[in-house]
Formats: C-alpha cells, structure tokens, sequence
C-alpha cells in the first residue's frame, strides 16, 4: 500500500497541469471558440461532442455526460485509482510525489506484494519461453496451432508452458535466488513431503497469465493438452489475486469496451482469444468463478452494457442468471447471446465465422426477458406454478434501480401470465408473496411470445425540473446573494435531484466571506458523476440558461416537493405491509388514508 499525496502536490500538478494538451495525447481536438472539440473516446460517435474548457481545465461530453477535470479524464482513461492518476500526471510534468508516512505494516505488505509481483513475472517469462522456443514446448505450440492460435496471439497474451518435469519452475526459482516461501505463498510451488523437495504446482499444462489492470501478472490459469482431469487448474488466491476482483482479458479488452460501449463476458480463456482473434476485442472470461459484484462494478467502468455468452447448457444458464442478479443490482443492462447447444464461442467462430457470430450478438436478448420465459416454462402453465413462478420473478426485479424499466418488466409479465397489471404491480410493492394463492387473472389476456425489451442505457434530454435545478445552480455560481437564498431556504427544498443537490451544498460550503468561490477546489470536493453534471454546466455558454430567479427558484420548489411526495409514495408499502402483518389495523388504516392523499396531490 501506498502512502497518501500530500495536497500540495496535488495542487502543483494540477498547476503545471494544461487538460488541452494531456487530452490532446489521446484524441486530435479543433478549437471551437472557447472550447476544444473533438470525438469522444468513451462512446462511439461520429459528431464531436466531446468539449475541452482551457480557461476551467474541464471536459465534458453532451453525448454521453461524462465529464469533469484532468485527473477525471486519466482516471476514467486509463482505469485508475485518482492516486495512481495523479502519479501519472506528475511524473508528466516531472514532478516528484513524496508520499507520506505509512505505517510499519503497511510497508511490509507494500514490499511484499512487490516481492510477490516480481516472482509471477520471472515465472511467466520462464513458461513463455518454454512454449515459444524449448523443445518441452512442442506439444503445446502444435495444440496452439491445431486451434488456430499463431505466434503473434501466444506473445500478446504471453502465454506460457509448464513442463512435465516436478522441479521445473521450483529448481528456477532457486536458482534465481528467490525465498522459496513467497513461491508457496503464491501457490506456484508446493512443499515436498518426508523430506521430498518443492514441486511445482503446474506441470504438463498450457498456461494462461491472468493480469491486472496495470498489466502485471497476478495468477495463471492452466489446461492440459489431453482429456486427462482437472482440465484447468488455476493458481489458488494469494495476497496480490483474488479470483472475485480479476477478469481474464480485462487489460486488453478495456479500450474496446470503451469504444463500443459494451463487453462480452465469457466463462473459458479460450473464449476470450479466440473473440479477439476475431477482432472483438471488448471480451473479459471469469477465472473460474460466478460473477462477482467486484467483476461487475469493474466492467462498470468501461461499458454500458454487457453481453453474456455463457455454455449453451443448464450449468451456463444458471450461471448466466446468477450474473443477471448481480449486474441488475449494479445497474447494469445484460443480454444474453444464444449459441447451438454445444457450441461455445472458439468452436462457433472457427465453424461458422465472424459473420455469423457478429449477427448472433446483435440478436441478443435482454436477460430478464429469458429468465422470464425460463422460470414460466419451468414451472408449468396450472395456477400454482404460475403462482411460484410470479413470486420468483417478482423477486428477481424488485433489484431492478430503475423505475420505468421495472415498469416495463412488471407490464410485460402481466402479459405474458394474463394477471391483472395492478395486482402484479401490488404484488411487487409488497416485497413478498401474496396473502392468497389464487390470482386474479384479467379476462381473455393472451401470453405473448416475447417481452419488452429493457431500454438501453442512452444518455437522455434533461427533464425541465433538472433544467430548472441546474439553472438555478448557474446563478450560485456567479451570485453570492442567489447562494444566500438557497442557503436560508434550504438546498433540501429546492433540490429535488440528489446529485444536483450536493453540488449547491458544496458551493454554499466552499463559499468565501466575501463571495468568492473556487470552481477548482468545488470541483476537486464533489464525487465523479457530480463533477461530470458540474462540468456540463460550467462549459455550457451561459445564454444557454434562462435569467428568471423568481420563476427559477419556484420550479426549482415544486420539483422538490414532488419528489418528496413520490419518495414517500414509495415508502409507504413496506409501512403499510409491516402494520397487515402485524395485525396492526389503525396504522394500516393511517397509510392507507395517507397514500390516497399522497396520489390525490400528486395527479393535482
């Protein structure tokens, strides 16, 4: 571990620090005016609308709302923490970061995970270079060949070959010096037995080096060249690998992700290569693992949207649903790419090609729309299957964030099941299964065979109350008195947005005595999608905004007594299910009574 960077050098960085010139490094920019413009590097497009604010060191896309400052950029460039994207920044401009102090412990860990690093690194070489030109390695170079690997693929992923010999990489190791100790401690050798020596983990086996997202090699993924068993053995978890937090492939298929704005999740390392063979070169393989939240906020970073292409059997459908519950937590639309039984991604593009697998893709289905279709179908048309099936599917989008998506899936299955729409939608605000086990069932609802498809993740028009909120956000930029207003009235009152919300807490908070306020430091305080919507209004030519306080500052109090209102309409199930199962029929009553209230004034 690291030590933490002292602000001063932060502020030095940022300083001697031009955002027009470090972006210029990746993408070509034209000025336009006050702005630079150039074609965004985080969605695809073909008219630029990606801006680069010189005067305010700042950038902002209006296509995708990405935004903020230059350690913003690099951070969401290359994948960094902001500590790593300030270290990078400064050997840039060639200053020095001299961290603090860390503590004695963290220290040791910090060496050790160094000492650990530099260990799999001599490994992967050694294995390398047996694949590549030892004589051991011939068996694996023809298997490479015989799948339509070549030279280029097996240097670009570094692959590697552990010999038959027990003492290969251990008598290496040895002889290199190394403590046997951090060996085992990576799994790599194992101790011998009544006095035997070390032995390694891998023998006889193609290896597949896992890496980080700084490209160093973290644990292997190894597979026999025959139909002996286990076929993969990968490395055990170790100080510097855990299995649930690494994605094969993800340091290649990171700036594919990017530029196509959505990933390819397969389970086999093969998968993986052979789609980038292919030219997809936005594919990640889990290493052995289900789908983790840590996998999923990681992908997170570098896709909208994520396809899944798991076996074609009853083990890669679970597997691919379990995915499913995990990402729609995240927020993260999944579709699932449907190949002949059997088939996985290698076999499919070596017998049918790219063509045919590219339409694949694009036929993909939402997730939830098979999941759906499946548990119905499992579970059988009578009224008690439908019953069991209703309730685990309600389960499953009740994770759903959104509420116009959980809408459209609430709809659809009314749909499908011929329930009445408002008892499913009843039966989802409720959390739980119904009191009864008979459904009503609307008169002659017919099943459809397909369901409404999710909306993708696009980046939508402002609503007019975020309009209103970001107006009025504008002027307590620029006037000290406006910032008074808010602050006597309440930022709670007029802020209806959470993230908008923030940012007039930050300037009320960041405000001098004396009005001034730093754009910079304000920026510097907010978290990264409150500094994209700042940047989005900072960079914006102030016409753009209307100029009414009075009107501004009421439209801005509606919006937020609004969504005070439909908070507590959303609320009030729960409280109102609590008092049923209770027995409690005066509270049922008061929330029953207060709901009705509640809708009345909201239609008003």
């Amino acid at each position: 571990m690291r030590g933490r960077i002292p602000e001063e050098k932060i502020q030095d960085i940022r300083e001697r620090t031009d955002i027009v010139e470090v972006i210029s490094s990746y993408l070509p920019l034209k000025r336009s005016g006050a702005n630079h413009l150039g074609l965004c590097p985080f969605h695809g497009e073909k008219t630029p609308s990606f801006n680069v604010n010189a005067p305010r060191q700042i950038f902002h896309c209006f296509g995708c709302g990405v935004g903020g400052n230059v350690f913003s950029f690099v951070m969401k460039m290359e994948g960094l923490s902001f500590p790593e994207a300030a270290r990078q920044l400064g050997e840039r401009v060639g200053i020095e970061i001299a961290e603090e102090a860390v503590s004695p412990e963290e220290e040791e860990r910090r060496v050790e995970a160094d000492r650990l690093a530099r260990i799999n690194e001599v490994a992967c070489d050694f294995y390398h270079q047996i694949l590549l030109e030892s004589p051991e390695g011939g068996a694996a170079r023809r298997y490479l060949r015989d799948r339509g690997y070549d030279g280029e693929i097996a240097r670009r992923f570094r692959l590697g070959f552990a010999p038959e010999r027990w003492e290969a990489l251990a008598g290496h190791l040895a002889a290199k010096g190394f403590d046997p100790a951090l060996g085992r401690q990576l799994g790599l050798i194992r101790p011998g037995k009544e006095g035997r020596s070390d032995y390694d983990l891998f023998r006889k086996r193609l290896l597949f080096p896992i890496l980080d997202l700084a490209g160093r090699v973290t644990a292997f993924g190894g597979r026999v060249l025959d139909d002996s068993l286990p076929k993969y053995m990968n490395s055990p978890e170790s100080p510097i690998y855990h299995k649930g937090r690494v994605l094969f492939g993800l340091c290649e298929a990171r700036e594919g992700m990017r530029q196509r704005r959505e990933g390819i999740v397969v389970e086999g390392y093969f998968d993986q290569m052979a789609l980038y063979r292919a030219g997809f070169t936005n594919a990640v393989a889990t290493c052995g693992t289900a789908l983790t939240v840590e996998h999923a906020r990681l992908l997170k970073r570098y896709a909208e949207r994520l396809l899944l292409l798991f076996d074609q059997d009853s083990a890669g459908r679970k597997a691919t649903f379990r995915a499913m519950e995990v990402l729609l937590a995240e927020g993260i639309p999944a579709s699932v790419v449907a190949l002949e039984p059997g088939e996985d991604p290698d076999s499919f593009l070596r017998l049918h090609g790219v063509d045919d697998f590219s339409r694949r893709l694009e036929a993909a289905r939402p997730v939830l729309e098979v999941y759906m279709e499946t548990v119905l179908a499992e579970h059988g048309a009578s009224i008690e299957g439908t019953t069991r099936a209703v309730d685990e599917i309600l389960a499953r989008l009740r994770l759903i964030p959104g509420e116009i998506e959980r809408s459209l899936y609430l709809r659809a299955l009314a749909a499908r099941t011929g329930i009445a729409e408002d008892l499913i939608r009843r039966q989802a605000e409720k959390g739980g299964p119904a009191n009864r086990p008979v459904l009503e069932r609307a008169p002659q609802a017919p099943r459809p065979q397909t369901a409404v498809a999710p909306p993708r993740h696009r980046r939508e028009g402002p609503t007019r109350d975020i309009k209103t909120q970001e107006w009025l956000l504008v002027m307590m930029l620029s006037d000290p008195t406006i910032r008074a207003r808010v602050a006597e009235e309440g930022p709670e009152l007029l802020f209806s947005d959470d993230d908008r919300r923030a940012i007039a807490e930050g300037i009320l908070a960041l405000s001098g005595e004396d009005g001034s306020l730093s754009e910079t430091i304000l920026l510097d305080s907010l978290g990264e999608e409150q500094k994209a919507i700042l940047s989005g209004i900072l960079i914006k030519d102030e016409k753009a905004f209307a100029d009414d306080p009075a009107a501004i500052f009421e439209g801005c109090r509606q919006a937020a007594a609004l969504e005070r209102i439909r908070r507590r309409i959303r609320e009030l199930p729960a409280i109102l299910a609590a008092a049923e199962a209770a027995g409690d029929l005066q509270g049922r009553t008061a929330c029953q009574a207060e709901l009705v209230e509640l809708k009345r004034k909201l239609k008003k």
